[in-house]
């Protein structure tokens, strides 16, 4: 198990994973070993270095009197009382961090655009060297998590939006960063700790490594596959789960999303056909996250589907999702996620910019249009959860019959 702590913090007997800050003021030119000698611990103290990863599975843990009330230099959060450590799902991250208050969609949108433009460059890294046959180094993906789990915690809508806006050439490395955050999200949403919610979402991030295993003339093609084109894609689980596990100290969480993501409730999925309880919690929150995803945007052979219109069908599909799960996933992405067209009472039609979780059925949204002129009107934001606002939205509309291509453009202004 992993767990991040202060340098401070730091004894001999601890085995150390990897260190935060810039690679230039770390005092070893390797990490993953156990520090033994205090000529080694001296220099990792006066480095610079604010934090560092531990795996408490290969060395030293912290004392007990330091679990309860540690002391953490520069603002950084205190790990977990032993009794918080021992949850029913093991934490990756073992520390609980401090939430961040939440902003506006607009206020977030500058800092969730500067996490997406970092995860699709250090995730198309990590892939690229997966499918070289290389280990996959979780150590990379730790840092880029609590980025993605911190702007959740600030505005949900921005980065999962964010992310619902990749095109299909590089839908297979976002697509992790996506179902990252949403796995995030969802897990805030079912209650499980901050810890638990970082462990969801480096599951996320690590689910369809396997598919840089499968051949990329499949992998991208255009049309529909054959059937033994999907008999191939259909072992990336199984290519996934065995990559992982042969990469070494991947949490068994994620080797589990990665296996299960495709398992249905009902028993007809795949690759192990699991039924009901026989799925994790976290497998069960992989499935939903995962197909929101892939529905919702752009892919080699189909176009994306509408946000709101994806969650109608979704809930149509008897047998697929733990129907728990399901619901607080709606609660999570809303029940008219951003981007969604919808018609108000006032016959005007506006796009949701952002939600309101207390009432989820009343969204902040941009009016831009008059179906009864049949004419663009002058953008207007409403909050419709305020009394000011005079309206209400009467049904959701399809931007594919209203001819409207620049839906993005408007929900992405500040």
């Amino acid at each position: 198990m992993l767990k991040k702590i202060s340098t401070q913090q730091v004894q001999l007997g601890m085995f150390l994973q990897s260190m935060e800050g810039s690679w230039l003021s770390h005092p070893f030119w390797k990490t993953k070993f156990v520090i033994q000698d205090q000529a080694d611990l001296t220099a990792l103290l006066k480095s610079g270095v604010p934090a560092v990863w531990i795996d408490v599975s290969r060395g030293a843990d912290l004392v007990a009197d330091e679990l309860a009330a540690p002391t953490l230099p520069m603002g950084l959060p205190a790990v977990p009382t032993l009794a918080q450590a021992s949850q029913p799902i093991e934490a990756v991250v073992a520390y609980r961090s401090v939430k961040p208050p939440r902003v506006s969609f607009g206020a977030e949108m500058e800092q969730a655009t500067q996490v997406m433009n970092r995860s699709r460059q250090q995730v198309t890294a990590l892939f690229a060297e997966a499918r070289m046959g290389k280990a996959i180094d979780t150590d990379q993906c730790l840092p880029l998590v609590e980025d993605i789990a911190n702007s959740i915690a600030r505005n949900p809508s921005a980065l999962i939006s964010l992310a619902r806006l990749k095109t299909k050439d590089d839908y297979t490395y976002m697509h992790s960063v996506a179902v990252c955050a949403l796995m995030v999200s969802l897990a805030r949403q079912l209650g499980l700790d901050d810890e638990q919610a970082r462990e969801a979402g480096l599951a996320g991030m690590l689910h369809d490594v396997g598919k840089m295993a499968m051949p990329l003339d499949i992998l991208n093609k255009a049309g529909a596959l054959t059937d033994a084109e999907f008999t191939v894609i259909r072992s990336h689980p199984v290519r996934g789960y065995q990559l992982l596990k042969d990469s070494g100290g991947v949490p068994a969480s994620a080797l589990d999303v990665c296996l299960h993501h495709h398992e249905k409730m009902d028993g007809t999925g795949y690759p192990e056909k699991l039924k009901g309880e026989q799925i994790s919690l976290l497998a069960r929150m992989g499935s939903v996250c995962d197909v929101y995803d892939a529905i919702t945007s752009t892919r080699p052979y189909k176009s994306a589907w509408d946000p709101a219109g994806s969650i109608q069908r979704m809930a149509q599909w008897t047998g697929q999702f733990d129907p728990a799960v399901f619901k607080a996933f709606v609660i999570c992405v809303g029940i008219y996620p951003v981007g969604s067209l919808v018609k108000l009472e006032s016959g005007r039609l506006a796009v949701v910019v952002d939600m309101n979780p207390q009432h989820l059925a009343a969204p902040v949204v941009r009016v831009f249009y008059s179906t009864r002129s049949k004419l663009p009107i002058s953008v207007q934001t409403l909050d419709l959860s305020g009394p000011a606002a005079g309206d209400r939205i009467v049904g959701r509309e399809s931007p594919q019959d209203w001819g409207f291509t620049h839906l993005d453009e408007i929900w992405r202004r500040a």
